[in-house]
């Protein structure tokens, strides 16, 4: 997993080489995602005066103590329009987003939009999801070089997974299952390093 972002994000900077200058790269990272020890990076490169692309991965491997798992990787890139410079100000993005999870042990009583999260309290859930959104923000000028960025996005996901009794069980309880999600797919307080 690890490799397969390495090298998606050395590819993608590739294709971009040619753009990389003054104020057309920003790099970031999700603030909201590192409380979560969610290892993740972004990489936004300015396509026109007021468009850029923004590519975003999450990464996080760790078993949690008490029976409980929340092992994902996932990669976002985005599409954003700016309606005054890029890199200032109000956004409005379209994302898509792919990736896995194992998810189990987590105790909650939530039940939103049709999607019941209170199941990942006493079961686990491992499978992959792919999905869309659109996406409003807002970035904030804080010196030559730093910005910090909020976003909240909107959006459907469909996914596929098994069911286990438990965060380290072996046994299915169901298999190849499926749902449709639809609700925040986004949430972002970016720290923003812009080149």
């Amino acid at each position: 997993m690890k490799r397969t972002i390495l090298l998606l994000t050395i590819i993608f900077c590739g294709a971009f080489h040619s753009s990389l200058h003054a104020q057309k790269v920003a790099i970031k990272t999700n603030l909201l995602y590192d409380a979560f020890l969610n290892v993740n990076a972004g990489i936004e490169i300015g396509l026109a005066s007021r468009w850029t692309l923004d590519l975003s991965a999450d990464y996080n491997g760790w078993t949690l103590s008490h029976q409980r798992k929340w092992k994902h990787w996932l990669v976002q890139p985005e599409v954003r329009y700016w309606f005054c410079d890029r890199f200032a100000g109000h956004f409005i993005g379209m994302h898509v987003f792919s990736g896995q999870y194992n998810v189990g042990g987590l105790k909650n009583d939530i039940s939103f939009l049709g999607t019941d999260f209170s199941r990942l309290s006493d079961l686990r859930f491992q499978g992959w999801a792919v999905g869309a959104g659109v996406a409003y923000g807002y970035a904030w000028i804080l010196g030559k070089h730093w910005n910090l960025e909020a976003e909240l996005g909107v959006g459907w996901a469909y996914t596929r997974y098994d069911v286990f009794p438990c965060a380290d069980c072996g046994t299915r309880l169901e298999r190849d299952r499926s749902h449709h999600y639809f609700g925040p797919t986004k949430a972002a307080i970016n720290l923003v390093y812009l080149f």
